[in-house]
C-alpha cells in the first residue's frame, strides 16, 4: 500500500484511533522502540521528537498490536483500517490517501 507521509495523513490515523477510543498523546520519555502502548487504559504515548514521518510509521506499526473492535469504525475507516493490515505484498497499489482525500 502506498500513501503520502504527510500531516494530513497522521490526522486520518489519529482519528481512526480516537473512533477506536484509544488516546495518543505525544511525550518526551525512555521507549525503546519511541512509543509505549497502555492496553487497559487505552492510550497510546509516542515520543514527541519523532517527524511526522516517524509518527505515521510509529501509529502503522502500533496497529495490528492493538484490539480494535470494527463495530466502532465508521465505514471510511474501517475500509482504510482492513486496508492498512492488509499484506503489503498482494500487489494493491491504489493510493489510500488520495481516495479520502476525494471524499471530503
Amino acid at each position: 500500500m502506498s500513501f503520502k507521509y504527510t500531516p494530513n495523513t497522521l490526522k486520518k490515523l489519529e482519528g481512526l484511533y480516537e473512533e477506536a477510543r484509544y488516546i495518543i498523546r505525544y511525550e518526551k520519555g525512555n521507549f525503546n522502540s519511541g512509543y509505549c502502548i497502555l492496553e487497559e487504559r487505552r492510550v497510546v504515548v509516542i515520543n514527541k521528537f519523532f517527524s511526522v514521518e516517524g509518527r505515521i510509521n510509529a501509529l502503522l506499526e502500533i496497529l495490528p498490536t492493538i484490539k480494535l473492535n470494527e463495530a466502532e469504525l465508521s465505514g471510511e475507516m474501517l475500509k482504510w483500517y482492513k486496508q492498512l493490515l492488509a499484506d503489503p505484498t498482494q500487489g494493491n497499489d491504489e493510493s489510500v490517501q488520495t481516495q479520502m482525500d476525494l471524499q471530503q
